[in-house]
C-alpha cells in the first residue's frame, strides 16, 4: 500500500491549490493564479507516482475524487462560509461510506 502516500500528497496539494484558486477568484492577483496552477501541477505529479506505485486507475481516482471533494466541501464551509443543503450533506455522507467500502478489502 505504498501508493497511499503519494495519493495523500496529491489530495493535500489539491486542497492547497483549491484554497489559492478561491482566493484568486475572490481577490484576483496574478501571483495567486500562478500559485494555484503550480499547486495543481505538483498535485498531479503525485498522481503519477500513485499510479506508478500501484494505486490503480479506478481505485486511486475514486479515492482522490471523493476525498478531495469532501476536503473542498469542508474548506468551503469553514473558510468561506458556504452553505450546504440537506441533500448535499447526504451526498457527503454517501461519499464517506464509499471511501469506507473502497478500503474494505475483500470482506464482503
Amino acid at each position: 500500500m505504498f501508493w497511499i502516500f503519494p495519493l495523500i500528497l496529491l489530495i493535500f496539494f489539491e486542497a492547497i491549490a483549491d484554497i489559492v484558486s478561491k482566493e484568486w477568484a475572490l481577490h484576483g492577483n496574478w501571483l495567486r493564479w500562478t500559485l494555484a496552477i503550480v499547486g495543481y501541477v505538483v498535485a498531479n505529479a503525485f498522481w503519477l507516482f500513485a499510479l506508478r506505485s500501484g494505486s490503480g486507475l479506478a481505485k486511486g481516482a475514486a479515492i482522490f475524487s471523493v476525498a478531495s471533494a469532501i476536503i473542498a466541501l469542508i474548506l468551503g464551509v469553514i473558510l468561506y462560509k458556504e452553505n450546504l443543503t440537506t441533500v448535499q450533506l447526504i451526498g457527503v455522507g454517501l461519499g464517506v461510506i464509499s471511501l469506507a467500502l473502497i478500503f474494505w478489502d475483500g470482506v464482503l
